[in-house]
């Protein structure tokens, strides 16, 4: 029979009940597809579960348990520790082994034993005897039977925790129904069964599998603060707000008091109905493993005798891939809940975060992991969630949480402050490469180190004389200088100054204040001094970032030190000065010369030394500045010669490439900074910086009762700045407060800034070296800054620091006396001895150029000859 023309379907009727038997699988597997607003619904009612769960009054399905976890880990810890690990069919132990070094390093050794039916369910005793054994076997393997290791024990089964050590069973899932445990502490009954075998464990520390997992992946990203377990069971624990603790939900409960009622269908009624324990984890027996293939079951059973699943039709795949599906998006939905409720506690409009997730389901099946993700995305558009799969599983991060108990208070906090010299010469490479980048043309503009050319080509020679004025704007204070440089008999340099105040009203005022200011400063300076009347030449020492063409030119690129003056980034300080003068009207000045205070340093101390081609900064901010060939600077013309370069080493670290050595301290600090991701390295290393980052530690140590007997005073909560001019002895004294937990904050804290500026002013020595092609060189380094002149151990550790990482690089610290101003004055005097070189060159070589007229005038002659 052929198919009518006017039919756009021919369908055979041989296949007619088959297409019967589609549609009633269909309709059988319709309650597994989940609509949008059926997942918002168990969202919500998650995220309702979550709450009544903290509240904790009257019963709740969701538990919300606490762990006694205090925080993930920081990279910090170090050491071997046991890890036992139960929760499925079979035991795990595990012998971590956390190193040294900039990127963690571990080393895990485990052997895994199966747990027998009739352990699961027989008596308590029986259970713990055989985890007993097969740790005792395990001890035996590695060799360590005596070693008295801490372990951690993750212990996958809902527990009260009063403790970080203690664990009382609520009841068991899984499948365990071993007696006698359900109201009893896990830990003693762990502890007395390994007494019995006759040796002994420190048990550290109890943790579910979510918690072991969420530490695991919390090691490698420090933003995983939420751990997932998919598989034979599931959980999910998460780092709580309002309890600052990492809280174990429980959420298989979910719906256990009947929340869910209206997505439960006859198949999962009657899963639960044959389970272990009928009533309970109902949120688990929608989504586990342990459940998904008994529901797939009852479904198929349920096609079969109906006579729908072999009839030519192939549906266990269909059956599979609705129940699994409905199982991700479930999951989903519940995370979308403990997001969103992290995101709305810190009150963000945007959340980024990281979950670690363990399980077979997640990591075996083949959509179950997309789907998952892909739902958390549609019911939470506001969090960006990353998955990371846990490599090592929860027993690494119980290791980690032992770990991290048995931290010292100082260690527990600063270990990540103490760097290896393996990390401090990485530190070095690092900075060299960024070097590299900011001297080059085309990849300056995305260079962390802007390498500034400063158009200082030469350090004094001993030739410079004159009489100069010198500006010296830089921090709180102002000053002003009158250098005289002299011949008689030797070159002497005469000086008188005067310090003004910049007042908070100023620096953070508009512009035109600050320069009027400068400018008012300058003519009351030159009033008292009776030289008014002179037009003496002028060094300007300007201590923030600019770009400039020429010596008389400094655009400021970006403020620094707390310093906000609206209307000067993007324009020419000179100018806006010389204006400010101009409108004075009663003196005059030129400016010849705008200079950074590393470059004047270097420029003073370079008058006594001609060897100095290093200037650096370590006081309220920090920077440095080096003699670079000309031929390495893309960013100016010329092959020939050197000229300094201003570093602005301050934002080494703004591109990210330090974060793996930053804080939570430090990232606090730069939170509450005027300039949030900018200045990175500065604010690790400088004084401005260093007192706030002290009492943020010495708080937090507080507040866990680590120091100061928990009390927390009201000065400990006021901001410091304990390395301004004026108040560094104060940091002094601490330091010197031996063998008391607060002067071990202070001496971690500044060492760390001592050892970080010596890694990076390696790097400059080395570039120095290279260029000069030498196998040993031999220079000075010009310092000046309250932090180094004033903390009594930190030139120590720096100078030592710096030997033991370039040690064929023979390197004098010369400490500046005068300040970088008089090196402003020196910039402006050797402008002028060049400058008087090339009218000489110039005067010389006027005898050897001939005048048109001259030229004509041989033509005729040479004609005339012939």
């Amino acid at each position: 029979m052929q198919p009518s023309q006017e039919c756009s379907l021919y369908v055979p009727s041989w296949v007619l009940p088959d297409l019967f038997g589609v549609f009633q699988v269909d309709e059988t597997l319709a309650p597994f597809k989940l609509t949008h607003e059926q997942l918002m619904l168990v969202k919500s009612r998650m995220r309702a579960g979550l709450e009544a769960g903290l509240r904790n009054k009257g019963p709740s399905a969701v538990k919300m348990l606490p762990s006694f976890v205090y925080r993930t880990p920081d990279g910090t810890e170090r050491g071997k520790y046991l890890a036992l690990d139960l929760g499925g069919t079979n035991f795990r132990a595990l012998l971590v082994n956390f190193k040294r070094g900039l990127q963690q390093n571990t080393r895990v050794n485990h052997k895994i034993y199966t747990i027998p039916l009739e352990i699961m369910q027989g008596t308590g005793e029986e259970l713990f005897d055989h985890i007993a054994q097969c740790v005792s076997d395990f001890l035996d393997y590695m060799g360590m039977k005596n070693a008295h290791l801490p372990a951690g024990f993750t212990f996958s089964f809902p527990c009260e925790q009063t403790a970080l050590d203690t664990g009382t069973l609520v009841s068991w899932t899984k499948g365990y129904k071993a007696t006698d445990c359900e109201g009893h502490d896990v830990v003693e009954m762990l502890k007395e069964a390994i007494k019995r075998r006759n040796f002994d464990l420190d048990i550290v520390a109890v943790v579910n599998d979510t918690v072991g997992t969420m530490m695991s992946c919390a090691y490698e990203d420090p933003q995983c603060e939420i751990g997932l377990i998919a598989g034979t069971g599931t959980n999910v624990c998460y780092m709580e707000e309002i309890t600052k603790m990492c809280i174990n939900t429980e959420w298989g409960g979910l719906g256990d008091d009947g929340s869910l009622e209206d997505i439960i269908t006859p198949y999962d009624a009657e899963v639960n109905r044959m389970s272990v324990n009928p009533g309970k984890q109902s949120f688990e027996k929608l989504t586990s493993g342990m459940y998904l293939g008994e529901i797939v079951r009852q479904v198929l059973l349920d096609l079969t005798s109906g006579g729908l699943l072999f009839r030519g039709i192939f549906i266990v795949q269909q059956v599979c891939g609705a129940v699994s599906r409905r199982a991700a998006q479930l999951c989903g939905a519940g995370m979308a809940a403990v997001v969103d409720k992290i995101r709305e506690n810190r009150r963000l409009d945007h959340l980024k975060i990281t979950v670690g997730v363990d399980g077979a389901l997640y990591k075996l099946h083949p959509h179950f992991s997309r789907v998952l993700e892909e739902t958390v995305r549609s019911l939470a558009p506001h969090c960006n969630v990353t998955f990371l799969p846990s490599e090592e599983g929860s027993g690494k991060g119980a290791a980690l949480i032992t770990a991290v108990a048995k931290q010292k208070p100082i260690d527990k906090y600063l270990y990540s402050m103490r760097f290896s010299d393996e990390t401090l010469l990485d530190i070095m490479h690092q900075f060299r490469r960024e070097m590299v980048k900011g001297l080059g043309r085309d990849t300056n503009p995305t260079a962390a180190l802007k390498m500034l050319p400063t158009f200082v080509r030469s350090i004094p020679d001993g030739s410079e004389k004159g009489d100069f004025i010198a500006l010296d704007l830089g921090g709180s204070n102002f000053r002003i200088l009158r250098v005289k440089v002299s011949h008689e008999k030797k070159q002497t340099v005469q000086m008188e100054s005067q310090i003004y105040d910049t007042p908070e009203d100023i620096i953070h005022g508009t512009g035109t204040k600050l320069f009027d200011h400068v400018a008012e400063c300058l003519g009351d300076f030159m009033e008292k001094h009776n030289i008014k009347d002179k037009k003496l030449p002028v060094g300007f020492t300007f201590s923030f970032p600019c770009q400039q063409t020429k010596l008389d030119e400094g655009v400021l690129i970006t403020w620094t030190k707390r310093f906000k003056a609206s209307g000067v980034e993007g324009m020419d300080v000179v100018k806006l000065l010389s204006k400010a003068i101009k409108k004075r009207g009663n003196y005059d000045a030129e400016i010849m010369a705008v200079v950074n205070d590393t470059v004047g340093t270097m420029m003073t101390c370079g008058f006594d030394d001609q060897r100095c081609e290093v200037g650096i900064i370590i006081g309220t901010g920090t920077n440095a500045c080096y003699m670079e060939e000309l031929r390495n600077i893309d960013l100016v013309e010329g092959d020939e010669g050197r000229m300094c370069v201003n570093t602005e080493w301050g934002a080494f670290g703004d591109d990210g490439r330090l974060e793996d050595i930053r804080t939570e301290f430090d990232r606090e600090i730069d939170r509450g900074s005027l300039n949030p991701g900018k200045q990175l390295f500065e604010k690790m290393v400088s004084g401005m910086y260093l007192g706030e980052l002290v009492r943020l530690i010495l708080v937090k140590m507080a507040r866990e009762g680590l120091l100061f007997e928990g009390r927390i005073t009201p000065e400990l909560l006021t901001r410091v700045f304990l390395f301004s001019d004026r108040t560094a002895s104060l940091y002094s004294m601490c330091v010197l407060k031996k063998g008391s937990n607060a002067g071990s904050v202070c001496t971690i804290v500044s060492f760390r800034s001592a050892n970080l500026i010596a890694a990076v002013l390696a790097g400059i020595l080395l570039r120095l070296k290279e260029n000069k092609g030498m196998t040993r060189l031999r220079t000075t380094i010009g310092i000046d800054g309250s932090l180094y002149k004033m903390h009594p151990q930190y030139a120590r550790r720096l100078h030592k620091t710096v030997r033991r990482l370039v040690p064929d690089i023979d390197v004098r610290f010369l400490l500046s006396e005068s300040g970088s101003g008089k090196g402003a004055a020196m910039v402006t005097a050797v402008a002028y001895r060049l400058a008087e070189h090339s009218r000489q060159i110039a005067e010389i070589l006027s005898e050897f150029r001939l005048t048109t007229e001259q030229l004509l005038e041989v033509r005729t002659v040479r004609w005339g000859l012939c």
